[in-house]
């Protein structure tokens, strides 16, 4: 593994405001909140503490947020995809002039179905993320078209096609089916809902992470003080742009030391973070973290990241398996969870840490630390968990 501190971070009493506030301002995480707590089956996943694990690790606490329960979608995605989702059907509506304001509840009840059933949303995925917008779509009543490349999983196309969505499959990585939806979705006059922002493209990257505060929310809500450290995975960059940006306004100067993790391969963030510039990273980028499999890091999230992330952390699939392996067969005492490949690389980095002193005495790691960690998935695809795990999810 690797690990670097950003140079470029803000101090910790600084307030949240400039380049971080204009691009997630705290009224978005709000509004997200306010609407996705009244959706059919939502309740907040849980904080489960592994004391066992914390022990033989040498840290005072290790704190889980398992989000594989969401909305029965096995990961935290449907807060962004669907709510983003919601949003564009919203300024559609707005935009041909039928009505001004719309909710879940809304298009739940079947208004306007008929002028929903006429947009279609478009999305490139490494499987997670183009479920949620395929579930958006479906819940809401609009068509989806959801582009993956070679690299995905048949288990994963089968879970996005499930939901009626049209599934195309481009060859290349996840930066060449982003590339290929945009392109296609102008043609055909489809809306875009994708995580990674790019010059103009902001609002929906704006609205998929102000969904995914929802996580951080819940969080400080369940938390009796806040952590001192937290690891999040980062892909583009979305969720932990927003858990960082919500932590901020939330707890200011006591918010807790944050890391961000990458595979080693596909390390467009820690690249950045290094450089205080976006970086793009080309090549071979796919990983077993194959939601991470990503070379390009949201502007967006960056504007937030530059600031809020303390340091980054690049880590090798092995410590990603070993992270969902010791998951299920945890140290006795501790409650055995189903986690994906990339909450498994939140357990792994925290076992490649622990070989490593020096790296952690970069972060102030030690036996005081609460560690909180974003468990971002459970099995979304049961085939490729047996397979590293040694058994099927239970």
């Amino acid at each position: 593994m690797r690990l670097v501190r950003n140079p470029h971070a803000a101090p910790r009493q600084s307030p949240y405001s400039g380049r971080a506030a204009a691009a997630l301002p705290p009224a978005a995480f709000a509004e997200a909140e306010r609407e996705i707590a009244n959706w059919p089956g939502y309740v907040a996943t849980p904080v489960i503490a592994l004391e066992r694990l914390a022990a033989e690790l040498g840290l005072g606490a290790i704190l889980y947020k398992d989000e594989s329960g969401r909305f029965g979608l096995g990961s935290f995605k449907p807060l962004g995809g669907a709510y983003a989702v919601l949003r564009v059907l919203a300024r559609e509506l707005h935009r041909r002039g039928i009505v001004d304001d719309v909710t879940a509840v809304d298009l739940l009840a079947g208004r306007w179905r008929a002028a929903v059933a006429d947009i279609t949303v478009a999305s490139a995925t490494d499987g997670n993320h183009g479920r949620a917008v395929a579930w958006g779509a479906s819940l809401f009543g609009c068509r989806a078209v959801i582009v993956i490349h070679e690299h995905v999983s048949e288990g994963r196309k089968t879970a996005i096609e499930k939901f009626g969505a049209t599934v195309v499959r481009v060859p290349g990585s996840y930066d060449d089916s982003v590339r290929y939806a945009f392109a296609e979705a102008q043609r055909q006059g489809w809306h875009v809902v994708q995580d990674t922002s790019v010059g103009d493209y902001r609002e929906v990257p704006r609205d998929i992470t102000a969904g995914y505060g929802v996580v951080a929310g819940e969080a400080m809500r369940q938390l009796a003080e806040p952590p001192t450290h937290v690891i999040v995975p980062a892909g583009v960059g979305g969720l932990a742009s927003a858990v960082a940006a919500r932590f901020w306004i939330g707890w200011g100067e006591r918010r807790p030391v944050f890391v961000t993790l990458e595979p080693s391969q596909a390390d467009c963030v820690f690249r950045s973070l290094a450089a205080g510039h976006p970086i793009e990273v080309t090549g071979d980028i796919d990983s077993v973290m194959a939601g991470l499999s990503c070379g390009v890091v949201s502007e967006l999230a960056f504007d937030v990241l530059r600031d809020a992330a303390d340091a980054a952390i690049a880590l090798e699939d092995r410590w990603a398996i070993a992270g969902m392996q010791r998951l299920a067969r945890p140290v006795a005492g501790d409650p055995p969870i189903v986690g994906g490949e990339c909450a498994g690389g939140a357990i792994g980095a925290l076992l490649a840490l622990a070989a490593e002193p020096g790296l952690r005495r970069e972060i102030a790691l030690d036996d005081r630390s609460r560690v909180l960690l974003i468990g971002t998935e459970g099995a979304t695809d049961p085939e490729i968990y047996e397979r590293l795990v040694g058994a099927p999810p239970a």
